[in-house]
């Protein structure tokens, strides 16, 4: 089972996650980011390298939650736990807005012993937790979802992002689309009529525009 946390205390009190920041250099940032494939060959040929960013803050705009959006990066996030050389990194996430089912996320091939979920009490503790998770180290990817924030804190989870070498991925109201955002790369999930709807706003080094989810 994911492991959850009710606390922000909870998190830093993990002997486990700050013994591998000291002890691991492995998951430290370096000069050469990766790119993890989406799954999709339609959405890895409109971002740069061939797939979502490393080190990087992703902006996830959706018009309701439930359309897929935590899909679109399962592929990645399995693979951000196989590829490293030392202890399997950790996956968090911050304020789902449902219960993470378990049993699917281990068939996917999610290492459920490093995955930690954490229910902040407020936005404040759920950036902040965000923040230090993403600075860690030892974090191949942290999610959040708030319903909204100020761009000041969407500029610290994003050099937080970059410093700790972990992707970032923030889920947002679509309502925010209009707004400015540091991200680097920012999505709108809608739904449609068949499928959701997948439009690239920002990317850059990349092609934004309309992707086509059906095309695996």
């Amino acid at each position: 089972m994911p492991r959850e946390s009710s606390s922000i205390a909870d998190l830093l009190a993990d002997a486990r996650v700050w013994k591998l920041k000291d002890a691991s250099a492995s998951h430290r940032p370096s000069s050469s980011r990766p790119v993890w494939s989406t799954g999709k060959s339609a959405l890895d040929a409109r971002l740069p390298g061939g797939g979502w960013p490393t080190a990087s803050l992703v902006e996830v705009l959706i018009d309701v939650n439930g359309l897929g959006e935590v899909q679109l990066f399962l592929p990645a996030l399995v693979e951000s736990q196989r590829r490293t050389d030392g202890d399997v990194p950790w996956l968090v996430w911050i304020g789902p807005p449902h219960e993470p089912y378990a049993p699917a996320l281990a068939q996917q091939g999610i290492e459920l012993g490093r995955l930690l979920v954490v229910r902040p009490p407020s936005a404040t503790e759920a950036l902040w937790a965000a923040e230090q998770a993403l600075r860690s180290g030892v974090c191949a990817a942290v999610l959040l979802w708030l319903k909204g924030t100020d761009d000041r804190w969407l500029r610290r989870l994003k050099l937080a992002a970059e410093e700790g070498g972990a992707l970032g991925v923030l889920f947002r109201p679509e309502r925010h689309r209009f707004e400015s955002s540091p991200a680097s790369l920012r999505l709108l999930m809608t739904r449609g009529e068949q499928q959701p709807r997948l439009e690239l706003l920002k990317v850059q080094g990349g092609r934004p525009g309309l992707v086509d989810l059906g095309v695996s």
